[in-house]
């Protein structure tokens, strides 16, 4: 086994140390949660811990084990569940006053999946208020730090997630990916991150739909096989395929005019010289505008989603004290109209046909994964992108277009920047196309290597 400590195995390695008996996983959780209770209180990653919960679950894990009966390749592996994702006893709160001491009777389909398999729960992860938001903060639980500088964001809305993750709180969490929310925290993070395609993980017993069918339930982790074996439990979905040969790749280094941070436009055309170094026909796409009409038409989904859940809550006379910009937002969503929503849906249509007639020439698209790297702990979002002033969703480009169409995506890691901060690039595939990516991932990160933990370090402001 590796000299490394529990807490810093993958689920991999972890479930190889039970197998052989060379570690149970009641010696994983008490290795988890020495480390939760060292870095958690500068991070505030984990928001509510269910210690009694894990370690009943890692004892029967290790007797399951020990019988050689283990119910598979994350029997006894600790993680984590986005706090947005229902989870039977515990509290699930979705970022919100709203649900502050809500307290669900049964899990979400992909929790009950998990739980099936034997993983064992440690709690839930911070968020921003309805998981709206591409930064970790909301009033009830305060900021997520980013473990790589305690005084940046580690993004959202899976900041909690991958700040768990990288710093050593399991090696996996369960995410959703609604814009963006899966893939550009893990960049941020130095992670791999899934949004599968749209129905691969079935969702039900959950919070209400805000953002429809665009947001998806998905995996974070620190390597590629982990997250594998945490979408075949969670996904109605066979085996990964086999590695991908010879695979046309659309470089496309940033969207219209939209700027992209240059460590970032760097550090994205390594993977590209990379990927097509491994014998993948790479050819670059300037002046890409095809994802423009859906980052356009984003405010009417996230505003009209958010103005719903609050007329609801109205509706049913209960309060609904929501932070100030989650207010804005649901006036903003009255303002919209049936035509504005048709509006919508009619854009994304067109948006799905000409991606289609892209998807025929190119197997697979290679973008940043973020236009931005993390920003200050109390800044909503970055104000100036290489020197552009940019809005709250400038930072997000590269993402939302996915989620519209249903397609799948992997954020991989790439070179660091210059001040040693994850830099994260992002492939893309058609429908259906998730095997694809995660075996072109897997072999990627076999040649190039994953990318180190953090040293959990830097000042608080």
């Amino acid at each position: 086994m590796s000299d490394q400590p529990l807490w810093a195995l993958t689920a991999g390695q972890l479930a190889q140390a039970f197998a052989a008996g060379r570690a149970t996983p009641v010696q994983a959780l008490e290795a988890v949660l020495e480390r939760h209770d060292a870095v958690n209180p500068l991070l505030n990653a984990v928001v509510t811990l269910d210690r009694a919960g894990a370690q009943a679950a890692a004892w029967a894990s290790a007797g399951r084990w020990a019988r050689g009966v283990a119910l598979g390749p994350l029997d006894g592996v600790p993680l984590t569940i986005k706090d947005n994702i229902l989870t039977a006893g515990l509290r699930s709160t979705w970022g919100s006053a709203c649900y502050a001491d809500f307290v669900p009777e049964r899990d979400e389909t992909p929790v009950a999946r998990l739980r099936a398999a034997g993983a064992v729960i440690l709690g839930k992860t911070n968020v921003p208020e309805f998981t709206v938001q591409g930064v970790t903060d909301n009033a009830l639980f305060g900021p997520t730090r980013n473990p790589w500088n305690l005084s940046l964001t580690p993004g959202g809305s899976s900041g909690g997630a991958v700040a768990a993750v990288a710093s050593g709180i399991g090696p996996l969490a369960l995410c959703t990916d609604g814009g963006g929310s899966i893939r550009r925290p893990a960049a941020h993070a130095g992670l791999i991150g899934l949004k599968p395609s749209r129905g691969l993980v079935p969702r039900r017993h959950g919070f209400p739909a805000i953002l429809d069918a665009f947001e998806v339930v998905g995996p974070v982790g620190r390597c590629v096989g982990d997250v594998c074996a945490m979408l075949r439990i969670i996904a109605d979905a066979g085996e990964v395929a086999a590695p991908p040969v010879g695979q046309r790749i659309a470089f496309i280094p940033r969207f219209g005019e939209a700027p992209v941070d240059p460590a970032i436009a760097a550090s994205v055309a390594g993977a590209a010289e990379r990927l097509a170094g491994l014998g993948h026909g790479v050819e670059r796409l300037d002046d890409f505008a095809l994802a423009e009409p859906v980052n356009a038409i984003w405010s009417v989904v996230s505003e009209t989603g958010v103005a719903w859940l609050l007329d609801a809550h109205l509706k049913l006379g209960r309060d609904a004290p929501v932070q100030p910009g989650i207010a804005a937002m649901a006036e903003r969503g009255r303002g919209h109209s049936a035509s504005d929503y048709l509006g919508m849906l009619r854009t994304i249509e067109a948006a799905g046909e000409a991606f289609e007639a892209l998807f025929s020439r190119f197997d697979l698209l290679l973008t940043p994964a973020t236009a931005a790297q993390p920003w200050p702990v109390g800044q909503t979002h970055p104000e100036v992108i290489d020197g552009q002033s940019v809005g709250p969703r400038g930072h997000a480009v590269f993402t939302a277009f996915a989620n519209a169409l249903g397609l799948p995506g992997l954020t991989l890691p790439a070179r660091p920047g210059p001040d040693g901060m994850p830099i994260g690039f992002q492939l893309i595939g058609p429908q259906g196309s998730d095997d694809r990516l995660l075996a072109l991932g897997a072999v990627y990160e076999q040649a190039f290597g994953g990318f180190p933990m953090p040293v959990v370090s830097g000042g608080k402001d």
